[in-house]
């Protein structure tokens, strides 16, 4: 008499081992892998951002140039040497440049802040810092390039050039300093309100 045969085991016993657990660090070597190219691709965008915002400074040089009112120099001989003086000593020109400069950066800050909401409402430290820099260097670009197509520097020779009694503008320059900062600060201000407004929420914990 033959024994009975043992049956296979049932497929729906709970002792069933239906999948081998994950080997120990695959999970975190999966969320690794996850986060690298992650943090890799913000850094290739923020370096793009900044790169475009720069160039926004070329943009905001020309419009500084066109925009400025012009400061009027007049150049007189005394003693067979040559002074260059203001033509309109109480004129609010220079003044008027400065603020030209400051009200475009603001502007640019505001344009700027805007579209990199758009384009990346994720936000994230490293797009907030190619903000800033790019608009700051954009500043400095713009001021650069608007001193560049500016009037001559060289004002005696210039008055030379023109004659005695005859007025001509003056170098195109930035007495204030700090109005390079207004573009990265526009921008910042801004990008900080739209992503505080509008950006996007975690989800509530139950």
């Amino acid at each position: 008499m033959t024994a009975p045969l043992t049956p296979p085991p049932h497929d729906d016993s709970p002792h069933q081992v239906w999948q081998a657990p994950p080997p120990a660090g695959a999970q975190d070597g999966g969320s690794y892998e996850q986060d690298g190219p992650g943090m890799k691709t913000e850094l290739r965008e923020a370096a793009v951002i900044a790169v475009a915002v720069t160039l926004g400074g070329v943009l905001l040089g020309l419009l500084w140039w066109w925009l400025a009112p012009h400061v009027p120099l007049v150049g007189d001989e005394v003693d067979k040497s040559w002074v260059v003086y203001l033509k309109d000593s109480e004129g609010e020109q220079a003044i008027g440049v400065d603020g030209t400069f400051t009200l475009l950066g603001l502007a640019f800050g505001v344009v700027s802040a805007v579209v990199v909401f758009l384009l990346r409402r994720r936000g994230g430290v490293p797009v907030v810092v190619a903000l800033g820099l790019g608009a700051l260097l954009g500043s400095v670009l713009a001021w650069r390039l608007g001193v560049y197509l500016g009037p001559e520097s060289d004002v005696l020779a210039h008055a030379k050039a023109v004659g005695k009694g005859v007025a001509f503008s003056a170098p195109l320059k930035l007495s204030a300093k700090g109005a390079l900062l207004a573009w990265p600060l526009g921008a910042l201000v801004v990008h900080l309100g739209l992503t505080a407004l509008f950006g996007p929420r975690d989800p509530e914990l139950p």
